[in-house]
């Protein structure tokens, strides 16, 4: 018989490198989930409100601050590039064959950003986190056509209820950005719009920097936000606003905190997404909306109170997300089994 001591496997070598710790990975998804919280409870604070209408508005040019993120990306990102890898590493950045691919990456991220904008000009922060939630049902068809990935009965089932959720919610009432009720209608297509471009550039983004995966995250920003600046500076001259009123015109402290925001969420987007699982950041897109609720109870910007109905709707929307979520894992084993006992 074989004898083993401690020494048999000294050498031995693991095939998988160890993952983040349960301690980092829990620290990583409150980051992420303040990130999420915190961007869109800003842009409602960030808000001006008309004294004769009641309404709420933005008093700066809404481009002026995406403008202002990509500039800042861009110089950062090529700084970081030239202080790590020289020159070489700089030079690098303008290969075509990337920068072709990242360009038009950015391009359609750049659209993204402009209908977040026009979404929370009539939107609340947590009504906008809350419509967001609509990415599970876009995924899933878009799933579908491209891949033919098809949902179980159970899971269309929960997709339902993360919808009708969603109806209740907007239903109740989010009158804390408009100033006024019934539901702004634009202002949820432009989110509905603004998810179908943001799973679009996730399924881009995740097979393209999987393909150019040698390339550093901060070159990657430089090539996104090349087309993605030049195609928010386009759009930022027919908006009727940010030049015709003086680019700096309505900011101040909050509007900076804005620039801010969209910059953290910029960069941890890239590098969170990277270390988090799936699970973890559908999950942590969903606890947020609790996050802003409470934010917007809270805080002293905000005219909320705190509501039984609309603390429970949110709960019913935050729990329908992880209820599909969990779903996936348990729909997966259970294919598995039945092709092991199929014919048995």
């Amino acid at each position: 018989m074989q004898n083993y001591s401690e020494k048999t496997f000294k050498n031995l070598k693991t095939d998988a490198p160890a993952g983040p710790s349960a301690a980092l990975q829990v620290g990583l998804f409150c980051f992420f989930v303040m990130t999420r919280a915190i961007h869109p409870t800003i842009i409602d604070a960030s808000k001006s409100v008309d004294p004769e209408t009641g309404k709420k508005y933005f008093a700066y040019g809404e481009m002026t601050v995406v403008l202002g993120e990509t500039v800042v990306t861009l110089i950062v990102a090529q700084m970081m590039a030239l202080a790590l890898g020289g020159m070489k590493e700089w030079k690098a950045i303008w290969d075509p064959k990337p920068m072709k691919v990242f360009s038009f990456i950015g391009f359609v991220y750049a659209i993204g950003d402009f209908l977040e904008m026009a979404s929370m000009g009539s939107l609340g922060g947590a009504a906008y986190q809350v419509l967001l939630q609509s990415k599970l049902l876009i995924t899933a068809l878009m799933m579908m056509a491209i891949k033919g990935t098809k949902q179980t009965s159970l899971q269309w089932n929960i997709l339902l209820l993360v919808m009708l959720s969603m109806c209740v919610y907007m239903i109740g009432g989010d009158d804390s950005s408009s100033g006024g009720g019934g539901i702004p209608i634009m202002g949820v297509i432009n989110v509905l719009l603004k998810v179908t471009v943001s799973c679009f550039c996730a399924v881009l983004s995740d097979k393209y920097m999987k393909d150019f995966k040698n390339e550093p995250i901060y070159m990657q920003l430089v090539q996104f936000k090349c087309a993605w600046c030049a195609t928010i500076l386009m759009l930022s001259f027919v908006d009727g606003k940010t030049w015709q009123n003086g680019f700096f015109t309505g900011w101040d402290g909050v509007t900076v905190g804005v620039l801010t925001s969209f910059t953290v969420k910029g960069w941890s987007t890239m590098y969170l997404l990277a270390i988090l699982d799936s699970v973890l950041k559908n999950i942590g897109e969903a606890t947020s909306v609790l996050v802003i609720y409470f934010m917007q109870v809270f805080l002293p910007a905000f005219e909320d109170t705190f509501e039984i109905p609309k603390f429970l709707s949110v709960m019913v929307v935050i729990l329908s997300v992880t209820a599909y979520v969990g779903s996936k894992s348990v729909v997966e084993k259970a294919t598995k089994y039945d092709k092991e006992h199929a014919g048995r």
